[in-house]
């Protein structure tokens, strides 16, 4: 199976948060900077055996970042941080030449940004070929069970009417789903990992297609609305929590994977920092992960609180 490049995770910037992040990154290049000074203040590497872990330009990126340095701090490690870098394109440049030493990554999108074509039949495949395929100055840790990918979630209404819960698969959707509308963007409609896929592995066939957006405003509205009953939701989308979404489970993997693995930097982390960063992805899961982003964009929490407190709640603090 493929997992093409457009699923990327650094792609889905939640509304507003990409120009939060411009704004943020800009602000910081005008402060670190004069009008004689050229230098790329990101591109710095931090002093002594100080630990740089950087993140994306979304919401999430910055939370987990904010986990996996505390948990770093706790260890009495040196740490320091670099959030809202940007994409993909950019952090993996920056890893190369030391200027981060930690980033929170995505297996299954990292790889697909290594080799568009390479298979993703297992989690612990796509991590074997990935660190295959990385820079020889870069490695993957463990992968947590949380995972932030593609996922068909029906609305609260539908799930009741035809008593559906987080623990039914896509399968339970066979018989019903030729009464269902099912909406995504419009990529969903011919690709693999959309209606194809959920036709020839799960034999699902809906009853019409609403194209929308990816997993954003349009789509998220559409199924509160009933406008239409299922739909391609990001897992870790806090609108799951709002209101009520039941994901249903893909045994399968017809979405690949999407684990969330630390990507590091193999001479700026010691293997006690190693250690610390594995303990947190072996505690770190999906529903976890879901609750602490609905804090941090439905709550307006300061993610560095809700990144202390969910450590400090498994006891890695």
């Amino acid at each position: 199976m493929t997992f093409t490049a457009a699923h990327s995770r650094s792609l889905r910037s939640r509304p507003g948060v990409a120009a939060l992040a411009l704004a943020a990154t800009t602000a910081l290049l005008a402060g670190c900077s004069s009008s004689d000074d050229t230098s790329d203040p990101l591109a710095e590497k931090a002093e002594g055996d100080t630990v740089v872990v950087g993140s994306n330009n979304f919401a999430e990126s910055i939370l987990i970042a904010d986990i996996y340095g505390e948990a770093l701090k706790a260890k009495g490690v040196k740490v320091s941080y670099k959030p809202n870098i940007g994409s993909r394109e950019t952090t993996y440049g920056l890893l190369k030449n030391g200027s981060i030493t930690v980033l929170p990554e995505y297996n299954g999108s990292l790889l697909a940004y290594l080799d568009a074509k390479a298979e993703q039949k297992t989690a612990a495949a796509v991590n074997a070929t990935a660190k295959a395929k990385l820079d020889s100055k870069l490695t993957l840790l463990d992968s947590a069970p949380a995972e932030d990918k593609d996922s068909v979630s029906i609305n609260a209404d539908t799930a009741k009417k035809h008593s559906l819960t987080s623990q039914s698969t896509l399968a339970d959707l066979k018989d019903i789903a030729p009464q269902l509308a099912i909406g995504g963007s419009p990529e969903f409609q011919t690709r693999q990992q959309g209606l194809v896929g959920l036709e020839s592995v799960y034999g699902l066939k809906f009853k019409s297609f609403k194209a929308l957006d990816a997993g954003g405003p349009l789509t998220q509205a559409a199924l509160t609305k009933n406008t239409v009953q299922a739909a391609d939701i990001f897992t870790t989308d806090p609108t799951i929590v709002k209101e009520k979404f039941i994901v249903l489970q893909d045994p399968k993997n017809l979405f690949g994977f999407a684990n969330v693995t630390p990507l590091v930097y193999k001479s700026g982390l010691s293997q006690e920092g190693v250690a610390a960063l594995n303990e947190v992805s072996a505690k770190l899961d999906t529903k976890s992960l879901l609750d602490m982003d609905s804090q941090v964009q439905l709550e307006n929490k300061d993610p560095l609180d809700v990144a202390q407190a969910w450590l400090k709640s498994v006891g890695l603090n």
